[in-house]
């Protein structure tokens, strides 16, 4: 119960940034748009700059978490899975623009208030980044952190085009192929296939000659 009535505080919290922004919010606004009093409030957290850093806290938190999962899915390619991690930061920081220019606060990794958290998820994706590459293999052009670097970089530079969401893909796939070790990646896709195949084909049937 206790973490449901926090989430139903951050969630107020996020509504009143919105609309507010943070300067702007006291402890009021987000007891009205709970329906409960400031001391309600306060049984959660201690004071707005505290709601506002554990919603940026959970915002963060969700977000790395979907790109772990991303790195980790087992049945994609390498490039698909770099594709995920990066579509991942596009969309929180798309979405929380979208939804108002003063959540910028939460995003912004030399803001007073959430500026580490900003970097511990940018740390993050880096490390999830740097492994992808590592395990499969890069050019001589860069080595696994260069590319984990220039993949950020991208990714950022297409947060403030109207097209990002669009353009993430291609521009993805350009880059990937200047950074990938097309070898590793077309020999791990071989052997996907061929594991797909042997479960399609159980009992070592696979090989058989099939009736005319």
């Amino acid at each position: 119960m206790a973490a449901d009535r926090l989430d139903e505080v951050l969630d107020a919290a996020y509504d009143c940034l919105t609309r507010y922004g943070a300067r702007r919010t006291t402890m009021d606004d987000i007891a009205t748009t709970m329906g409960v009093s400031r001391s309600a409030v306060y049984q959660y957290v201690r004071g707005k700059d505290d709601a506002f850093r554990q919603l940026s806290a959970r915002l963060h938190s969700q977000a790395l978490r979907r790109a772990r999962e991303a790195a980790t899915a087992e049945d994609a390619s390498y490039a698909t899975r770099v594709h995920g991690v990066l579509a991942v930061k596009l969309d929180l920081v798309r979405r929380l623009t979208g939804d108002s220019p003063h959540t910028a606060e939460l995003l912004d990794d030399k803001a007073r208030l959430c500026g580490d958290l900003c970097g511990t998820f940018t740390a993050g994706l880096r490390q999830l980044l740097v492994a992808l590459f590592t395990a499969a293999g890069t050019t001589s052009a860069a080595g696994p952190e260069d590319a984990a670097d220039v993949c950020l970089a991208l990714v950022t530079g297409l947060e403030a085009t109207p097209d990002g969401e669009r353009l993430l893909g291609p521009a993805t796939d350009a880059l990937l192929t200047g950074l990938l070790d097309a070898s590793v990646e077309s020999g791990r896709a071989a052997s996907v296939e061929s594991g797909r195949a042997e479960s399609a084909f159980p009992g070592g049937v696979r090989g058989a000659t099939m009736p005319g």
